[in-house]
């Protein structure tokens, strides 16, 4: 049964999306984008973020899922056939992905860095829809987690609902384990082992000035501040790095996160004075570009392993995906050595 809708005039007036069964689970942007064709992504992304987009009288975030029943309201947007685009938007092309594991219940990948995990603010598509043009016949495929658009390693994609719905309840209740590799500005203190530092989001102003327009960012903030969320990193430090050619130490970390706040292993790492190593956002642009030089063209972090219940089998699964040549090439042969070592 499709979403239903109200209004006096399609397109010009306010209207009310009622999630069906098969929708139920989805993330609030991408049901939205399949029910508003012809609008931009970026637009999409801006009523939400001003709360003219509710769920159940409610706001909501584009992270929101979506369940059966749920009532979502739309502000007034013009997409009619007049005022849809001349050209037709280009196919997303179709692309298969390094495997890390795969069966009836879900799909393990091996992100590249630069991909994002799916479409919008200003990406046309990202993996999930690459996957989904290169598996048309596939009924189902949804992910279960996101990693930003820099970071590479281990990707989770559901090939069930009820697979979905399961292995979001464990990163949710934090019966997942996630543990990154992070090459870090500095000497990282070996006694410093637990981060916990409350995170808010908030928008850069846009280019006119416009407050909230911006792009989205990640800062520390006190424990009573209004938006905080808590967020816990755990640190590891495995092996002290100097680049050839560079008098500055480095430390190449295993980052465990309690927590999956955005940008939080970025924001906590830099927050206590050793911004990750190619950091755009967080990091220090003077370093950036002094190592881009020595061979690190992006950022230093990598979704290494992760642990979870198997959503069908129950048993307990461990993945690893390891560094990409892009990222291992940069460590001296000590540090890659010591890496290859750890059980």
């Amino acid at each position: 049964m499709p979403p239903t809708s109200q209004g006096r005039a399609p397109g010009e007036s306010v209207k009310f999306l009622t999630v069906d069964e098969e929708s139920a689970g989805q993330r609030l942007d991408n049901f939205l984008f399949r029910h508003l064709k012809g609008v931009p992504k970026t637009h999409v992304y801006r009523i939400i973020r001003s709360g003219e987009v509710r769920v159940n009288k409610g706001r909501a975030q584009a992270e929101t899922r979506v369940e059966d029943g749920d009532v979502v309201r739309l502000p007034p947007m013009r997409t009619s056939a007049s005022s849809a685009p001349d050209v037709a938007a280009k196919p997303v092309p179709a692309r298969e992905f390094a495997l890390l594991h795969e069966d009836d219940a879900l799909i393990a990948i091996d992100k590249p860095a630069g991909v994002a995990v799916h479409g919008g603010s200003g990406v046309s598509f990202g993996v999930i829809e690459q996957l989904r043009a290169a598996r048309p016949a596939a009924k189902f495929l949804e992910l279960v987690h996101r990693l930003d658009r820099e970071t590479s390693g281990i990707l989770l994609v559901a090939k069930k609902r009820s697979a979905l719905t399961k292995l979001q309840d464990q990163f949710r209740e934090r019966e997942t384990g996630k543990t990154y590799l992070a090459l870090v500005l500095g000497d990282w203190p070996a006694n410093k082992k637990v981060l916990d530092a409350p995170l808010a989001r908030y928008l850069l102003p846009g280019a006119d000035g416009a407050a909230g327009e911006g792009e989205r960012r990640v800062r520390v903030v006190a424990k009573d501040d209004p938006d905080a969320m808590r967020a816990v990193t755990l640190v590891k430090v495995l092996a002290p790095v100097v680049l050839p050619g560079e008098a500055q130490a480095m430390t190449l970390l295993a980052v465990t996160i309690k927590t999956g706040r955005t940008h939080q292993i970025r924001v906590h790492l830099a927050s206590a004075g050793h911004p990750i190593a190619g950091d755009e956002k967080y990091g220090d642009y003077t370093r950036n570009r002094h190592l881009q030089k020595l061979g690190l063209k992006r950022m230093f972090l990598h979704a290494w392993r992760l642990q979870f219940n198997h959503p069908a089998a129950g048993e307990r699964m461990a993945l690893q995906a390891d560094l990409p040549p892009d990222l291992a090439d940069v460590l001296p042969p000590a540090a890659r050595e010591q890496l290859s070592k750890i059980p």
